[in-house]
């Protein structure tokens, strides 16, 4: 057993051995006949004896603590590992989500951009023509008829807007379903992490609780170890009686002596032993003392993680509100549009053979409805 023990611990162990043999032999040197340093041998012996028995229930009470906290170290060490992969996960989500809202945004800009062109052509292109038809219905009447030609080709070309505005109207019905998508993805992840957390706070509190017993029960345990020694001082005090009835007995025994001596060296070199291993079981202790504080520092880190995925989702829900209200403002537009379309297509035209000129559509009604930027 002894076998992993330093050279320096040996000599130390045989240096204390050399002392306590030389305040022995003292001690005996002051007592005057053999039967009287017989009895204190014994009762050094006695004493000794109940020293190791004591060492070797603490060293069991000790090798049970050691086991459970190298078990509990292992489950430490795993559910820290499965946090690490969850939350790697979840990061890499978020940026996949990030990527998909800036190509969303490119495309509403440059969708807006190209509308807006769009409309500015059509709307200088109106001015035009109606200029023209103004000049020609006030020089000659019989350009009625190319007048309503032009009027049939305006009426295509708003039929075509309509079908623009109606493309863009299911584009935008697409988007808001996938935002629905998106934060409906993002409350299962919001709810995921909350039981990770609910996890990890219930884990927290088990451990607390059982470091709590455990400091208990040691207390308990050092109560109990008084009283035994209360209760050994009681039975020494009774072998020291019964020892002087047998003293007459055992005055001519050297080879006790010799026993005695022997089996003394090997209760100190054990002491020693015992000394060093309750030494490390207390470094083991603190060092799991650490890694609990270590473990409440990454509960605080995750719940900092667990507003920002807040804040994002309520973004999220901001954007996705924007883009419905851009929605019901584009179906109003688009049905002013149809409504005057039809007016200008069942209004009166004018009778080619007579002079008096038709009146000219309005600017309101042939101005094309333009788009607010999407909310960023």
């Amino acid at each position: 057993m002894s076998s992993w023990i330093p050279d320096s611990v040996i000599s130390l162990s045989h240096l204390y051995i050399g002392k306590e043999i030389t305040l022995l032999m003292q001690t005996l040197n002051t007592l005057s006949t053999p039967e009287e340093k017989l009895a204190g041998l014994c009762k050094k012996y006695a004493e000794l004896l109940e020293e190791h028995r004591n060492t070797q229930k603490q060293m069991r009470v000790l090798q049970k603590k050691q086991n459970q906290l190298v078990q509990e170290k292992d489950n430490l060490r795993n559910e820290h590992s499965k946090a690490i992969l969850a939350r790697s996960k979840l990061e890499s989500l978020c940026r996949e989500l990030q990527r998909h809202n800036r190509t969303l945004k490119d495309e509403g800009v440059q969708r807006t951009r190209l509308e807006e062109e769009k409309r500015k052509e059509v709307t200088s292109h109106f001015q035009v023509t109606l200029n023209d038809i103004q000049t020609q219905m006030e020089q000659h009447n019989e350009r009625n008829a190319s007048l309503r030609q032009e009027n049939t080709e305006l009426a295509e070309k708003l039929k075509k807007l309509y079908e623009q505005y109606k493309l863009r109207e299911e584009h935008i019905d697409k988007v808001v379903k996938h935002k629905d998508l998106q934060q409906q993805l993002v409350d299962a992840k919001l709810h995921q992490a909350q039981e990770l957390l609910k996890e990890s706070e219930e884990r927290h509190d088990r451990e607390k609780d059982f470091l709590l017993k455990e400091a208990v029960e040691s207390q308990r345990m050092c109560e109990l170890m008084k009283q035994q020694e209360v209760h050994l001082k009681q039975q020494l005090s009774l072998y020291t009686e019964k020892f002087e009835e047998f003293q007459t007995t055992l005055s001519k025994s050297n080879e006790v002596f010799t026993t005695f001596k022997q089996e003394m060296e090997k209760m100190t070199k054990k002491i020693k032993k015992l000394e060093k291993e309750t030494a490390m079981y207390r470094s083991r202790w603190e060092s799991s003392n650490k890694a609990l504080l270590e473990m409440a520092e990454e509960k605080a880190v995750r719940d900092r993680e667990f507003e920002a995925l807040q804040g994002k989702v309520q973004r999220l829900e901001k954007l996705r509100r924007a883009l419905k209200v851009e929605r019901n403002e584009l179906n109003k537009k688009v049905q002013n549009l149809s409504g005057q379309q039809g007016s200008t297509t069942g209004a009166p035209t004018s009778d080619p053979g007579t002079d008096s000129p038709s009146p000219p559509p309005t600017d309101s009604l042939l101005e094309p409805a333009t788009c607010p930027p999407p909310d960023t």
